[in-house]
């Protein structure tokens, strides 16, 4: 055999050695292994996904828990009712165990009494038991019949007497007198035609002080010596002469010297009012009147109805009452009380709407005069039906006095109103301090708050009153709506 040749050193090929991998350390993070985009936006829609599947999965809880909360509201609302009305079960149990408590306490007195007649009675015979009955019969039956016949007597005698007293009181009714019509004007008489002017003022600032001041509307005409105050308040009517007599007097005319004096006479007619009513007061000899009732009734004294003074007819109609009174032997003082304030509602129709009958009632009630005065005053023109003969007195008191004068009464009083009303609708709107209707109604004067509407709000405002007049009220002519903003700025030198 020929043996194996082993090829020569030179020619055999080197065996490439491998290069040793480099130990990776624990502390070497793993390199982590590259993304393509693609799964990377995968990735992203799944996180995605996932996160609103998780708020979602929320969002129910939530909703279930706000479910649960509401039912265990509900629930503690219905347990808190029938806590309530166990209470009020449980009050009523205790009155019925008080009644039946009471009932048979009665129950047993009265079986107490019943045994002891029985035993009484058992101890009689049959006749002395049959008559005794009749005895006690025949004595309630007395006893009921004197009793019936002493309240039909009683009644009899009280229908005839209220019956007899209403007939002669409607009979003194029917008598009734007429006045000229009712005055809304004063007349200031001056030193001088030169007066005039400084009324006027340089531009007419004087005139327009004292309008603003007093709410009454000054008419300068070609009337010597004279100025006219036109106002249907009859209380700012009087304050606005004397202040303006005042003024005259005092020769210093100007806005704050106005404003000054028409202060100072307010404050003194106030008192002149008080002191009227106390008056009125003393000469019927009446006390125990509410100082506000005095008040109005004082007022009365610058009230006119149909040319007659208020306050005098007033007093008068309480003579009058007090008068009848006596002759049909009623309760004088009461018939002079009534006729007194049968008319305090008239120093109140400028301010509140409704019958001066009806609000003169009203306030008696509310200052605790008797129920009977009451119904007196807001019946004696018949707004309610009368309860008593004192409301009769109270009208023919009235008519005897001549305050109304029958078919004129209507227009009057639509004056009056339609006077109100323009007061009433201007003050509705926002911003406005005060109105005052002028003119016989002609002109309406609103006074606005300049910190609440501007001089552009305040031409607005005029056309809205303007339009809420003409939906509301029915009047003859125009009526010119006059809004008037201010600004003052008031300092002193010291």
């Amino acid at each position: 055999m020929r043996p194996a040749t082993r090829a020569p050193p030179s020619r055999r090929r080197p065996r490439a050695r491998r290069r040793p991998r480099p130990r990776r350390s624990s502390r070497t993070p793993a390199r982590p292994p590259r993304r393509t985009p693609r799964l990377a936006a995968t990735s992203f829609r799944r996180s995605r996904i996932a996160s609103r599947t998780r708020e979602e999965k929320l969002n129910k809880k939530e909703e279930a828990l706000d479910k649960r909360e509401a039912n265990l509201d509900k629930r503690a609302s219905t347990y808190d009712q029938r806590d309530q009305e166990l209470s009020r079960r449980d009050e009523k149990i205790k009155a019925r165990d008080q009644k039946l408590d009471n009932l048979e306490k009665d129950l047993t007195e009265k079986l107490d009494k019943v045994e002891s007649d029985i035993s009484r009675v058992a101890r009689m015979s049959q006749d002395e038991a049959k008559q005794n009955i009749i005895e006690r019969m025949t004595g309630e039956a007395k006893v009921e019949a004197a009793r019936m016949i002493k309240n039909i007597e009683e009644e009899a005698i009280a229908e005839a007497d209220r019956r007899a007293k209403k007939v002669i009181g409607i009979a003194i009714q029917r008598y009734a007198g007429e006045y000229v019509t009712e005055q809304c004007v004063s007349v200031v008489q001056l030193p001088t035609d030169e007066m005039k002017g400084r009324i006027i003022g340089r531009e007419g600032r004087n005139i327009r002080a004292l309008e603003a001041a007093t709410g009454i509307n000054l008419i300068i005409d070609d009337t010597p010596e004279a100025v006219i105050l036109s106002g249907f308040d009859p209380v700012r009517r009087e304050v606005a002469r004397i202040a303006l007599e005042r003024l005259i007097a005092d020769g210093r005319i100007h806005p704050s010297r106005i404003e000054e004096v028409v202060q100072k006479t307010s404050q003194e007619v106030d008192q002149i009012i008080k002191e009227a009513g106390e008056q009125a007061a003393f000469e019927l000899g009446l006390h125990g009147i509410h100082g506000e009732l005095l008040k109005l009734i004082g007022r009365l004294r610058y009230r006119t109805s149909y040319g007659q003074n208020m306050w005098g007819h007033s007093i008068e109609v309480g003579f009058l009452c007090g008068m009848m009174a006596s002759e049909l032997g009623l309760n004088v003082k009461k018939a002079r009380r009534a006729g007194l304030l049968h008319d305090i509602g008239k120093a109140l129709t400028h301010e509140m709407e409704g019958s001066h009958a009806l609000i003169g009632g009203d306030f008696c009630k509310k200052y605790g005069e008797d129920p009977i005065v009451v119904n007196a005053v807001a019946a004696h023109h018949e707004d309610v039906p009368p309860k008593s003969v004192y409301a009769h007195l109270v009208m023919a008191g009235d008519a005897l006095s001549g305050a109304r004068p029958g078919a004129r009464r209507e227009v009057l009083q639509n004056y009056v109103q339609r006077l109100e009303d323009l007061e009433r609708i201007s003050s509705n709107f926002d911003g406005v301090e005060k109105s005052y209707a002028i003119q016989a109604g002609r002109e309406i004067r609103v006074m606005v708050e300049h910190g609440r509407v501007s001089d552009e709000q305040a031409h607005m405002l005029s056309k809205d009153i303007a339009r809420k007049i003409e939906e509301e009220l029915v009047y003859p002519g125009q009526i010119k709506v006059c809004v008037i903003r201010e600004t003052r700025a008031v300092d002193f030198a010291r």
